[in-house]
């Protein structure tokens, strides 16, 4: 059975960190291009940060550039989103995502989420 599990999430204090964790099961990530997206109440789900399968390129959402970094150990099957200097505008349930296209085949795993609230 397929899972993706995230963790981590809580509340924290503006200028606060978090470190979120995804644990994959029934399937091997080192295939996959991983992802973190965000959905705060009454927005659109939001593409936060993504890394390639080897782990060689990641990239940001510009919101979060400089604050947020995603790692990956595929030796143990999981990814990370460390999140420093976090602020208000933070806080949304936090999802990852296991993406892979195979010639016509395409695999789109999703975790249930986690929430992130940033609040004194």
């Amino acid at each position: 059975q397929v899972q993706l599990v995230e963790s981590g999430g809580g509340l924290v204090q503006p200028g606060g960190s978090l470190r979120l964790s995804c644990a994959a099961s029934g399937f091997t990530i080192s295939s996959f291009a991983m992802k973190w997206y965000r959905q705060a109440p009454g927005k659109e789900r939001e593409l936060v940060a993504a890394i390639t399968s080897a782990g060689v390129s990641t990239d940001y959402a510009d919101s979060v550039k400089g604050r947020f970094t995603i790692s990956r150990d595929n030796a143990k099957n999981t990814v990370y989103l460390q999140m420093n200097s976090l602020k208000p505008e933070d806080t949304a349930i936090y999802y990852c995502n296991a993406e892979r296209v195979l010639f016509i085949r395409s695999y789109d795993y999703w975790g249930q989420g986690t929430q992130v609230t940033v609040s004194s």
